[in-house]
């Protein structure tokens, strides 16, 4: 059994993707295979959080003993690691495949990866602390990696537009992620809380100077109808501006004499 202290002391090589795990002697409990488990963790982390997974109570919510579970995992951190890897198989690599070029694999791609993160709201502070080699995970690094080729750029500035994109993607679904949960926290619509919040930054008299420069914004993003349609509108914006930057970095280097590129 691998002990979470032992994976602390070498963590860049702490993985349950590549630990050789011996297999257990005899049959495991009947009725219960990691495909069952990881689904069931899946379950609790989204109604509940990270906070509130424990050994214990995923072999409650499965009706077995604890014990049972080490027959197929040996530490929490290897089940989070196997439900991190399920949600990145939500990511539609086929619908991706069939886009017409490489702005539109980019779209799909960012989308799909910006309703993993806010479907699944600890899969953010989860992914910073694993490695993220499972198989979903690769094939989805895969398939952004094959989709920034397409564009031209050179193989040096190809993880730079990787970042700039997706990072951009992880840090929108993340604030978009948590922001649900704290509303939902409080018992309110999303609609609800932003409104509330604006209005309580807008109504506190410490803050009437600050919020004068900021009247004609406020304005405008309370006048829609849902916070759903200003995630979307300027996710989608910000994405085309992202792209079309690519664009005109390809169109650069295309342009610039060898030797001369910045």
């Amino acid at each position: 059994m691998v002990k979470a202290a032992d994976r602390a002391k070498n963590p860049a090589r702490s993985s349950v993707w590549l630990e050789k795990r011996a297999a257990r002697s005899g049959g495991g409990p009947a009725g219960l295979d990691r495909d069952r488990i990881v689904a069931a963790s899946i379950r609790m982390l989204d109604e509940e959080g990270l906070s509130k997974l424990s050994m214990r109570k995923l072999a409650t919510e499965l009706g077995v003993t604890a014990m049972s579970l080490y027959w197929y995992v040996d530490t929490k951190d290897d089940i989070l690691e196997y439900a991190m890897d399920s949600v990145y198989g939500e990511i539609d690599l086929a619908a991706v495949d069939a886009a017409a070029d490489w702005r539109d694999r980019i779209r799909l791609l960012a989308l799909d990866y910006r309703r993993m993160l806010v479907r699944h709201a600890w899969m953010s502070p989860s992914a910073g602390q694993y490695l993220n080699i499972g198989p979903n995970a690769i094939a989805v690094g895969q398939k952004i990696h094959d989709t920034v080729a397409e564009t031209g750029l050179s193989l040096d500035r190809r993880p730079s537009a990787m970042s700039a994109v997706f990072q951009f993607v992880y840090g929108y679904g993340t604030i978009e992620s948590q922001f649900g949960r704290r509303a939902a926290e409080a018992g309110m619509s999303q609609d609800e809380f932003y409104v509330d919040s604006v209005n309580a930054f807008r109504d506190d008299p410490d803050l009437t100077e600050q919020v004068e420069g900021l009247k004609e914004i406020l304005d405008e993003r309370t006048s829609h109808d849902s916070l759903s349609v200003i995630w979307d509108r300027d996710f989608g914006y910000a994405l085309d501006v992202l792209i079309a930057g690519i664009e005109v970095m390809v169109a650069r280097e295309a342009e610039a004499p060898d030797g001369t590129r910045k």
